[in-house]
C-alpha cells in the first residue's frame, strides 16, 4: 500500500510538472515548454505580447527553474532564468530597441542608473546589429557568470554586473514599473 501511495504521489508530481511546462503559441510564435540554460532546465512560466500604438512588437516569455510567488522574488532570485523576446514586427529596429531598453533601465532603477552605467552600456551592445522581424533574443541570467545574451541562438555577449545589474535587467519586464503591465502579468502566468 505504501508503495502504491508513493507511486501515485510521484505520478501526480510528474503530471503537475508537465502541465506547468507546457509549450504555447502566442501571436504565431511557438514557445517550447522548457529550455536549457547552462545545464539547467527552465520551464516556461508565461508569455505576453508587447504592443505600442495598437501594434504588436514582440512576444516576451519568461523561463524559470521553479514557480515563484511574486515578480519581485524573481527579480531578486540568484538562480538561472531567462527572458526570451521574439520580434514579430518590422517596426522594431536597433535604434528603437535601444531607446525602449534604456527607458526600461531608467524605470527599473528608479532613475539611478549611474552605479551600473558601465554594465548598461555593455548590455546595450547586444542590440547594436540590425534587428528584423523573426529575430529572437534570449536574455539569460547564470549565477557566477552574469547576464548572457543570445540572438537567434548565437551567444552575443556577457555582462558580469553582479546582482544589482541582474535585478535591473529583469526589472525591465518584472519590476514595479514594467515595460508593459499586461506583459508582466502574462509572464507571471496570468491572463
Amino acid at each position: 500500500m505504501k508503495q502504491m501511495l508513493t507511486f501515485a504521489f510521484a505520478l501526480l508530481c510528474a503530471l503537475a510538472m508537465t502541465a506547468q511546462a507546457q509549450e504555447m503559441t502566442v501571436e504565431g510564435v511557438e514557445l517550447p515548454g522548457t529550455i536549457k540554460v547552462a545545464d539547467n532546465e527552465l520551464s516556461l512560466n508565461g508569455a505576453g505580447v508587447r504592443s505600442k500604438w495598437f501594434m504588436s512588437l514582440y512576444v516576451g516569455s519568461l523561463y524559470l527553474p521553479q514557480a515563484f510567488d511574486s515578480a519581485q522574488a524573481i527579480v531578486e532570485a540568484d538562480q538561472p532564468m531567462a527572458i526570451q523576446l521574439d520580434i514579430i514586427s518590422g517596426m522594431i529596429n536597433s535604434e528603437n530597441m535601444t531607446e525602449a531598453t534604456m527607458e526600461g533601465f531608467n524605470n527599473a532603477t528608479g532613475g539611478n542608473m549611474e552605479p551600473i552605467q558601465d554594465d548598461i552600456d555593455a548590455f546595450m551592445s547586444l542590440f547594436e546589429e540590425e534587428i528584423k522581424e523573426g529575430d529572437q533574443f534570449k536574455i539569460t541570467y547564470i549565477p557566477e557568470e552574469g547576464i548572457v545574451g543570445f540572438k537567434n541562438g548565437d551567444r552575443i555577449g556577457t555582462v558580469d554586473g553582479g546582482m544589482d545589474f541582474k535585478k535591473a535587467v529583469f526589472g525591465i519586464w518584472l519590476g514595479e514599473v514594467p515595460a508593459q503591465e499586461s506583459v508582466k502579468t502574462a509572464m507571471m502566468g496570468g491572463e
